[in-house]
């Protein structure tokens, strides 16, 4: 991320609201935000250090349109399972209301303004069927799971009109689909799995990884109605993260484990709709983390390191992409 010393010096057009048309290396102060940002376009696709988290964490889910407006949630501290929500806005994470139930190994998807947390592993011991849906200000527990009640670790991709939810363990097929109000049941993974990753939408979606239960590069394709097989990862991994509100052919996974114990990968793929791409890594290798965003503009944030959990966060932005960044002031 460009840092206020190297812009220091030029002069700033000072505004309240970021301009609707801005052109390359134009730099400006948004008085609402109290920040300077500048538009700039990528080359090659890169990870870039954001601010960590106020909870260092693991086992945690998320939401996000993007990497200036997501949201973490859940998860562990290394003593005791969470219920605090953080709300990402670029540049740094805000403590806002907390989850009904502390419980981590939970599933996520949405924005941070209309998300859903489901299934999970409650502080007390009890796998939970129970979803909760954030309006942008509070939680409210809403339609729990049909069957079974009790999983964890699954994955979770959609809205909070429309999601889908898949695998989990104990080592699970099942999918159910998410209307707004209620679960149903729908045709299962070809491959059960558990701790896996996924992106789109309930009629065009992704599901890869996972540990089923050794680490899977299995990769599998929802139309709406069924999971075909496509194209497998390059790198098998269990507990990846993924840019989970891309579309079904613009995708990326990011991180994961490639085996038992407390190694950890940060390698990116991208997804084309057919094959995987080795992109640039994560300067933090790390698994149980979690992900949102588009597939060329997401983030990553806490998850464990193989030694030890961690609040920090990295942006994506994709090759070629023009984007408005804040800038540091270091």
């Amino acid at each position: 991320m460009t840092t206020y010393k190297e812009i220091k010096g030029t002069q700033i057009e000072v505004v309240s609201s970021d301009p609707s048309n801005p052109v390359e290396g134009q730099v400006w102060y948004n008085s609402t935000d109290q920040v300077v940002k500048g538009f700039t376009l990528t080359g090659a696709a890169v990870w870039a250090s954001g601010g960590a988290t106020n909870q260092v964490r693991s086992q945690a889910a998320g939401s996000g349109a993007n990497k200036d407006a997501a949201l973490t949630f859940g998860g562990y501290s290394g003593s005791a399972a969470l219920d605090l929500t953080e709300n990402y806005n670029g540049s740094s994470w805000t403590e806002v209301n907390d989850m009904g139930t502390q419980k981590r190994y939970i599933s996520g998807c949405g924005t941070n303004t209309a998300a859903l947390c489901t299934g999970g592993y409650s502080q007390g011991g009890s796998i939970l069927a129970e979803n909760e849906q954030w309006n942008g200000t509070n939680w409210t527990e809403v339609g729990d799971l049909t069957r079974p009640s009790n999983r964890y670790d699954a994955s979770e991709f959609g809205t909070t009109t429309a999601a889908l939810f898949f695998g989990g363990e104990p080592t699970s097929a099942l999918t159910e689909q998410w209307n707004g109000s209620g679960w149903t049941e729908v045709n299962d993974l070809n491959t059960a799995r558990y701790a896996p990753t996924g992106f789109g939408t309930t009629t065009a979606g992704v599901a890869a990884g996972g540990r089923a239960p050794s680490v899977t590069a299995a990769t599998e394709i929802w139309n709406g109605t069924n999971w075909s097989n496509g194209n497998d990862l390059n790198t098998a991994r269990g507990d990846p993260d993924a840019s989970q509100a891309a579309s079904s052919t613009t995708g990326i996974v990011f991180g994961g484990s490639p085996g038992p114990g407390s190694s950890t990968l940060a390698i990116t793929e991208q997804y084309n709709g057919t094959n995987w791409t080795e992109i640039v890594d994560m300067s933090t290798a790390r698994y149980r983390a979690v992900g949102a965003g588009e597939g060329t503009d997401a983030i990553c944030s806490t998850g464990y390191t193989g030694t030890a959990r961690t609040g920090a966060t990295e942006e994506f932005t994709g090759a070629g992409v023009s984007q408005t960044r804040t800038f540091t002031d270091s």
